[in-house]
This record gives C-alpha cells, structure tokens and sequence, in this order.
C-alpha cells in the first residue's frame, strides 16, 4: 500500500499549482503528432453507471472537436484487463490515452511506455501514485468527499451513539482511499461515535453486503455506515433492507447511479454524495486534444461534490448519472 501522506501532499501541493497560483504543467513526454485525430478512453469498469456518464460526456467532447474517440473498459475494476485493453490501444498509436488507472501502482509501467511512444496521458477519477507520467489529471475531491459524507452522517445520526462502518473497494485505489481517509478523520472529531475497521469489499456488492450483515451481528449498536462506492453502498443498502435496518442504521454512498437515486426516494439510502462525471469526461478529452496540440494543460484539478438527501434530490437532478448514452 502507498505512503497516502505523500501522496496526498503531492496532490494539495498540484492542486494549489493548477487551482491558485496559474502555473500550468508541460504537455507531456514523447513525439505526439500534433495532427493526430484519435483519442482512447479506458474507464474502470464497463456498465458502471459512473463511467457511462464520462464515457457519454467524452464522446460528446471529441466529436464536437472533430476526433475520433474509443471507448474501451474491463469486465471488472481489476488492474490486469485493463493493462491488456490498454496494450492493445497503445498498439494503435493515438494521439492520447485517457485513462482511469485501476491500481495506482502496477498501471505505471504500461502507461509510462504509452508516454515514452509519444501517447498523451490523461488521468480521469483514479490516478497513478508517479504523478510525472500523465500530463494532466482530472478527478472529485476525493478527500473533501469523503469528509462530507462523514459531516452528512453525523447530522443524521445526531447525538445518538453508536458504531460507524466504512466500506473501501480494494486497497491501492486511489480514489476510495481517499474517501475513507477523509471520513475517518472526520468522524474522529465525534466523540459519541466509535469508527470500526474500516473494511475492503474488492468492489464486489455481495462482498459488502456480506460484511455489513457480519457487522450488524457483531455490533447491534452500529449506526452509520458508508459505502465509498457505488458497488459498496449498493451492497450496504441490501443488507440493511434485508435485516430490516434501512432507516434506523444511516447509509451514507458514495455515486447518484439511477438504482442508488431509487434507493434514497425509497429510503434504503439516506444521503449520496455524488461527483460531476460529465465535467471530467468532458475536460478530460479537451485537455487531450491541447497536450496533443502542444499547448499547456492544467496538471490536476478537483470537481465539486455534492451531498443529495430527499429533501433536495430534484433540484440536485443535474448530478444523477447515466446508464446509457
């Protein structure tokens, strides 16, 4: 597992770069042919409604440039699909590769050759823990997101005291990571709330709901739970639903997905603090385009979060996801 203090230094210290001060980042490692038209966006996991959403916002972006754009993803969130998808793409020399990297690790290598073959790196919602491969890198704040989500609980939960359960994927996600880390040192700051181990489900939602069912049996005091994703959050509102907790234990998830946003008017959910994945899809191909035409692209930005409940789920519509294109 990665230092997550460095990292997450590395990304404040980007952040202010690129959000604060105006300094922009190069355009990237390699000979790209400035002319050339073709784009590949590889998301982390096919169907999954958070990455339809950048999929469709993507294609819309590069068509309305004038690029083609293909739009290739894993059966599962796992690192070595996606390293296979990406060999092939990177066989077929595009201008730039726009990817949502599955292990911030072991993704670092394939990548790198992409750079060093001349292919533009983007990074969108997950990103390498060797921040010098991608030229640019586009994702939520994850940190804040999580630290929202806890902020959202505490207010539904109020003064009641009891246990709390975190639910990560898989260790070495970046994202997720940096979801639980803000919750936890959030939820520190609540004396009436004791935090358990925080759990990883592998992005499986019968994993989660197994465990959220084992902690519910182990802690009849638990009263909060957060899922730092959709397949996490999906999984604890089954479980719940199905010990007939929905409700009295508050369920925090993490992503709008059309089942999440059915499950919070029906209150299996309580609160979903949703990401914009159209903006990232969307910046994501403009900010290929410019490192494929030599000009200067910010090096990190962070997309606002957004905490739904029902009380003011439809005037938050606009940040539900989609299921198709």
């Amino acid at each position: 597992m990665r230092t997550r203090k460095t990292v997450l230094a590395v990304g404040a210290a980007l952040l202010l770069a690129g959000c604060g001060s105006g300094q922009i980042g190069d355009t990237g490692g390699g000979q790209t042919d400035p002319n050339n038209k073709d784009l590949a966006l590889i998301t982390g996991m096919r169907g999954e409604p958070f990455y339809v959403s950048i999929e469709c916002a993507a294609q819309e972006a590069a068509a309305s440039a004038g690029y083609r754009i293909n739009v290739q993803a894993p059966e599962k969130f796992e690192q070595a699909e996606q390293s296979q998808i990406l060999g092939g793409i990177v066989s077929t020399k595009p201008g730039a590769v726009i990817i949502a990297p599955t292990d911030d690790k072991a993704l670092a290598a394939p990548l790198q050759q992409a750079k060093s073959n001349g292919i533009q790196v983007v990074e969108v919602d997950t990103a390498l823990e060797d921040r010098s491969i991608a030229v640019t890198s586009l994702s939520s704040d994850n940190y804040a997101g999580g630290q929202l989500a806890a902020q959202t609980l505490v207010q539904l939960v109020g003064d009641k005291p009891g246990s709390v359960l975190a639910l990560n994927t898989k260790a070495g996600t970046s994202t997720t990571d940096e979801r639980a880390k803000g919750f936890e040192e959030e939820i520190a700051k609540h004396p009436n709330l004791k935090l358990l181990p925080t759990q990883y489900t592998e992005n499986e939602p019968a994993t989660a709901a197994q465990i959220v069912s084992a902690t519910l049996a182990a802690n009849p005091d638990l009263v909060g739970v957060f899922g730092t994703n959709l397949n996490t959050g999906e999984g604890a509102a089954t479980a719940l639903s199905n010990a007939g907790k929905s409700g009295q234990v508050q369920l925090v998830g993490f992503d709008a997905s059309p089942k999440q946003v059915d499950d919070l008017r029906n209150g299996r959910v309580q609160a979903l603090i949703a990401q914009n994945p159209g903006k990232i899809g969307a910046e994501g191909v403009q900010r290929a385009i410019a490192a494929i035409k030599g000009e200067p692209v910010e090096p990190e930005t962070k997309t606002e979060m957004i905490a739904i409940t029902r009380d003011n789920m439809e005037q938050q519509s606009q940040y539900f996801y989609k299921s198709s294109c």
